[in-house]
């Protein structure tokens, strides 16, 4: 009977052993995103100076520069799922450690390029191999319990935060002495993680879990459809779209409003963009718990969409750059309601089919990056005559807002009708934390127990 009971109560050096093991590969998948897209910031002020180093005129510098951005969302957008897919057939540590050795090679081929062509190929390839977002998610959702997924997926998206504020920084100091040194930089750091993954980090997704590979999966546009056609969370599909185009709309025209109508240039912008992602990433790893146990998922996820909408008609309205500070603090369950709704999806889907899921929503967010982009800057060029001081120039700002409330209405419609879905194998109780309110399908809960 010894025996047996052993192999029912792992000894307790054992379970620290598995403790420590899991802490190490998330501590790996954050350095993973934040490296990832510490690379993307790093290039935002040195790209386009590297970019003129080939050209001749202006308008040359700007078309490739524009190619050269537009290329790695779509990159993105067109492997995210296979990728993703991919770690729900072989596991989550093989494609973490692809990512980080292909945004190394990434780097290198930017930094060592002699042609305007093979610094485009280093962005396909960039783009390709930038899974971090949605397996790292995969693999946080892998290791967490229903109480927890919700803060992992916050510190995720932290790490997100962090990288992508601290790379301008970065890449603008190391740019004053090289245009090709940030990049070499990011190579070293990339192929450091990886050679840290391979060595020290081990696999969350057990073989019991794993699911098949098909090449339908693997298809971006299948993957979006087949989101789409759910009807459990289908609809919540649509807001996370809407929420993103909103987002990378205001994203693309941030600089050209405050640098036209305040006169900033690239140090305001980059303090101002700073203070946004350590706002969001204290947020997201340090309030997020708090407000979940307050208001839950489902309500934390429509405070953040109605504040977000209200805080981009202020952009837009801003007539001195001191206030757009003062609606980035007031912007703080915006910034909690993206891993919230993750959340909600996350624990809607079967648990074998969470590497697609979220590699279907990294690609879906990669097609609001182009969209958004494009659609922004077209919007700011129409009213970019203006004078300054002209309500109308804060147009990029109000269609954010617009895209932004719809999707409030249809989150607020989708769960007054349906609750808080969740599937069955997801479907233990979990702690404090969910919204009371928040209603499950008949034979599954999202609900705490009392007291827990």
């Amino acid at each position: 009977m010894e025996p047996e009971h052993k192999a029912a109560h792992p000894p307790a050096g054992e379970i620290a052993d598995d403790e420590r093991a899991r802490k190490r590969g998330f501590r790996f998948v954050l350095a993973v995103v934040f490296l990832d897209m510490l690379g993307i910031g790093i290039a935002v002020p040195v790209l386009p100076l590297l970019v003129g180093d080939f050209t001749t005129s202006p308008n040359d510098q700007a078309t490739w520069y524009g190619i050269l951005a537009s290329v790695f969302g779509l990159m993105q957008f067109l492997c995210m799922p296979a990728l993703g897919a991919l770690s729900d057939k072989i596991g989550r540590r093989p494609v973490l450690i692809y990512s980080s050795a292909g945004m190394s090679l990434n780097f290198l081929l930017t930094a060592w390029a002699p042609t305007l062509g093979w610094m485009f190929l280093g962005r396909v390839v960039g783009g390709a191999c930038s899974a971090s977002m949605s397996t790292a998610t995969a693999y946080a959702s892998d290791i967490s319990t229903q109480a927890t997924r919700t803060k992992m997926f916050g510190m995720v998206g932290a790490a997100f935060g962090l990288g992508f504020v601290a790379g301008p920084m970065i890449g603008g100091l190391l740019g004053e002495i090289n245009h090709r040194l940030p990049f070499y930089v990011g190579a070293a750091l990339c192929a450091a993680n990886a050679v840290f993954g391979y060595f020290h980090v081990k696999e969350s997704l057990p073989h019991d879990r794993r699911n098949v590979f098909t090449w339908p999966k693997a298809n971006p546009f299948a993957s979006l459809f087949r989101l789409f056609a759910r009807r459990d969370i289908g609809a919540l599909i649509l807001v996370f779209g809407l929420a993103s185009l909103a987002q990378y709309l205001m994203h693309g025209t941030w600089v050209l409003f405050t640098h036209f109508k305040f006169g900033w240039g690239p140090w305001e912008n980059g303090v101002a963009l700073f203070f946004v992602g350590i706002t969001a990433a204290v947020t997201q790893a340090v309030l997020l718990s708090r407000m979940l146990k307050r208001f839950g998922e489902v309500k934390l996820s429509l405070l953040g969409l109605w504040t977000g909408t209200v805080v981009y008609v202020g952009y837009g309205l801003s007539t001195q750059g001191w206030m757009f500070y003062a609606l980035i603090l007031s912007n703080l369950f915006a910034f909690a309601s993206g891993p919230a709704m993750q959340a909600i999806a996350s624990k809607a889907t079967d648990p074998k089919e969470q590497g697609a899921l979220m590699g279907s929503l990294q690609s879906l967010g990669s097609l609001a990056i182009i969209a958004g982009t494009l659609l922004g800057t077209q919007i700011f060029a129409a009213v970019s005559h203006l004078p300054k001081d002209d309500w109308r120039l804060g147009a990029p700002f109000f269609t954010s807002a617009l895209l932004l409330g719809f999707a409030w209405w249809i989150a607020r419609g989708f769960f007054a009708r349906h609750g808080m879905p969740v599937h069955p194998a997801n479907a233990a109780p979990v702690a404090a934390g969910s919204d009371a309110t928040d209603k499950a399908p008949a034979g599954a809960t999202d609900k705490a127990p009392a007291g827990a």
